[in-house]
């Protein structure tokens, strides 16, 4: 039978019993939409989350500590060989900055600088965690949707509140915006040099041969106040790096944060190791292009001898869950097709004994059982495919119905909108494939039984 005769009777059959094939088609429709609605809504929240981890900054940032600080921290260390000792000693200062800087695939790299500050505001103290924030944090999520404005500059007095402390100022947060504050910080000055400090160093018994001379004694601690004028709220602390969950309850640009020369916990462990040496950095936050580049930064820092902390794990953990959760939600979506197939199986049989005469005619004409299957095969076929178009679209528009229901809940609570649902065109076509296979699937026994009917039979029976 010719493929083109094969078509026309198959269509034939299904216009001849529309109501009961609509229905069959339905059911697929139905089976395959609760698929993809279900699937769409763990595809948009994984690119929610995704996206919304990546606006945070942290999967395409490497943190950066010199060995020396690491040592210690309450844990035994292991033996240490000669090649780890000297490793330990490299510094992570100005220099290493520099050279980490310089690495590719690097956009930028700058200090963590957060410490705790008193805050004057119309008379009255507050304390609170002061931090510097980079010009490129402006991208990241934590600015999504704050009151006033980012930074003008990063060398502006400007300074971003956070709305916890924010309400702490004052019953009306939004009405800080333009008003002044003054914080008071401890700022670091190194102290002049000693005359003939070599000589003194050599009389103290100094061993090393090649001691700097002129050696500073150390530096002092000197109170200092700065007035900054408040441009904008924030809802959440922006995320950091190592040492805490959030930078801070006052954030201003990180240029000026540096210029304060504000004291710092490794400035004094500097001073308890040795007067005088360059200043160091707790630690360094290394911002790389992609997420995909991290692994190689990281690795070339760790060569130059310092310690690298990044959230590449924390990914793949959670790649792992969404898997799991698309792989139940798919399979529970699965099992309103595997229904609409038990349909499909009806449908067909209920054809073959209203038409077994008609079987029976085609087999009298030549008719192979090939062709009686391939007419069977050919009208489950068509009933999958219309399904799952349909499906497809019904599925589309629960997602689109419930991402619509749930910005309107978001709007209310002033929340920003998401996009709960995502339909991506794999998804469309995987939908209707599979539609297509389940009905295939559900049309072999009926195509089997109708090919394997008596021809004989099949005329006498009325």
């Amino acid at each position: 039978m010719k493929t083109r005769d094969l078509s026309e009777l198959a269509a034939r059959n299904l216009r001849e019993a529309v109501l009961r094939n609509s229905l069959t088609t339905l059911g697929i429709a139905v089976g395959v939409a609760s698929l993809v609605a279900m699937l769409s809504l763990g595809v948009g929240l994984q690119e929610l989350a995704n996206k919304r981890l990546s606006k945070s900054g942290l999967f395409d940032a490497v943190f950066v500590s010199s060995k020396t600080n690491q040592r210690g921290m309450g844990r035994q260390n292991p033996p240490e060989s000669p090649a780890s000792k000297e490793l330990a000693k490299i510094p992570l200062d100005d220099e290493a900055r520099q050279k980490i800087a310089s690495l590719p695939n690097v956009v930028e790299v700058y200090p963590e600088i957060r410490f705790p500050s008193e805050i004057q505001f119309e008379g009255k103290p507050y304390s609170t965690t002061v931090a510097g924030i980079p010009a490129s944090a402006k991208a990241e999520g934590a600015f999504d949707g704050m009151k006033g404005n980012f930074f003008s500059s990063q060398n502006g007095d400007e300074a971003i509140l956070q709305i916890e402390f924010a309400k702490d100022l004052s019953s009306q947060p939004d009405s800080l915006i333009g008003k002044n504050l003054v914080m008071r910080y401890a700022e670091r000055q190194p102290l002049p040099a000693e005359p003939g400090g070599n000589k003194s160093a050599a009389a103290a018994g100094a061993k090393s041969s090649d001691e700097p001379k002129d050696l500073s004694p150390g530096f002092s601690i000197v109170p200092k106040e700065k007035t900054f004028h408040i441009i904008g709220i924030v809802e959440t602390e922006p995320a950091t790096g190592i040492g805490g969950f959030g930078r801070g309850r006052l954030l201003i640009p990180l240029q000026v944060a540096e210029t304060l020369r504000i004291t710092q916990a490794n400035d004094l462990r500097g001073i308890l190791r040795r007067s005088g040496s360059p200043r160091t950095y707790d630690s360094l936050t290394v911002r790389v292009k992609s997420p995909s580049l991290v692994k190689s930064v990281e690795d070339a820092i760790q060569h130059m001898g310092y310690g690298t902390f990044s959230l590449l794990d924390a990914t793949k953990s959670l790649r792992l869950v969404f898997a799991v959760f698309d792989l139940f939600l798919g399979i529970f979506g699965s099992l309103a097709l595997a229904v609409a197939s038990l349909g499909i199986v009806n449908t067909l049989v209920m054809a073959i004994l209203e038409r077994r005469r008609e079987i029976g005619i085609l087999k009298a004409l030549g008719a192979a059982d090939r062709d009686i299957r391939r007419l069977f095969f050919a009208e489950a076929g068509v009933m999958g495919l219309l399904g799952g178009i349909f499906g497809v679209t019904l599925g589309w528009l629960i997602g689109t119905a419930l991402t619509f229901g749930t910005n309107v809940y978001l709007r209310k609570r002033d929340l920003p909108p998401i996009d709960l649902s995502s339909v991506p065109w794999w998804m469309v076509a995987s939908a209707i494939a599979f539609s297509v296979v389940v009905s295939l699937a559900a049309g072999i026994y009926p195509a089997s039984r109708a090919a394997k009917l008596n021809p004989v039979e099949a005329l006498r029976y009325e």
